[in-house]
Parts: C-alpha cells; sequence; structure tokens
C-alpha cells in the first residue's frame, strides 16, 4: 500500500471518529489489531473488541487532528481528544500491515499551567 493510500485512510479514520460514526472509524484495524493504552495499563485485542470497548465510552468525544506524519508501516497522529469539553493532548502511534492497523499504542497528556520558573519566555499557544 502506497504513503498515499495510508494517509487517506487515516484521515477517513479521525473524521469517522469525530463523527462518531464507529463503523467506519474501524475499517481501518485488521481483525487481529491490538490497542493498547500504556498510561492505565490495558490492552484491548481484536478489532471487534476495540469497537466494542468505544462504543461504550460514554462520554461526548471531539478529535482534532493536529498532524499525522508517516511512511511505511508506521504513522504517527497527535491530535486532541477533547472528552466532554476537556481536551486531552494524544499521541496514536499505528503500525500498519498488509495495509491496516496490526498495532496501535495511544498517549494521553492533560492539560497544565506552564511553569512559574520560565514564564518569561513562554509564549501561549491557543
Amino acid at each position: 500500500m502506497e504513503d498515499s493510500e495510508i494517509r487517506a485512510a487515516l484521515d477517513r479514520h479521525w473524521a469517522a471518529s469525530d463523527a462518531n460514526d464507529f463503523e467506519a472509524e474501524h475499517r481501518i484495524y485488521r481483525e487481529d489489531a491490538v490497542l493498547e493504552y500504556p498510561q492505565s495499563g490495558e490492552r484491548i485485542r481484536g478489532r471487534h473488541n476495540i469497537q466494542a470497548s468505544r462504543s461504550a465510552q460514554p462520554n461526548k468525544k471531539r478529535f482534532t487532528v493536529r498532524r499525522i506524519l508517516g511512511a511505511g508501516d508506521l504513522w504517527i497522529t497527535e491530535l486532541v481528544l477533547t472528552y466532554d469539553g476537556r481536551p486531552s493532548y494524544t499521541v496514536s502511534i499505528m503500525e500498519f500491515r498488509d495495509g491496516q492497523v496490526a498495532r496501535e499504542t495511544q498517549y494521553f497528556g492533560d492539560p497544565f499551567e506552564p511553569g512559574s520558573s520560565r514564564v518569561q519566555w513562554v509564549e501561549r499557544m491557543s
């Protein structure tokens, strides 16, 4: 699969995620895909289980992609995942095999105020 095809599949995936279209969101995954959340120690095996776990999530979610980088079988998406209006800065690392995601690892970070020791060098981002 060409990089441009994977990039287009990622664009469709994140658009479907933002629209809560769980069927379209999970077309990108292999049947035997593995999803890991290292911060909570969770591992979910299988596309069906990944989709079911996300469908059961009760919060209102929004996905704003900041950038997608990658080539070949390794792609990284930096995004803001907003749960019920609270942003979580997220990195998704996807490993592809035969044109579909075989493994995804997601890391989440909550926003925080800049430290007072560096305030004179800080430019606030929007």
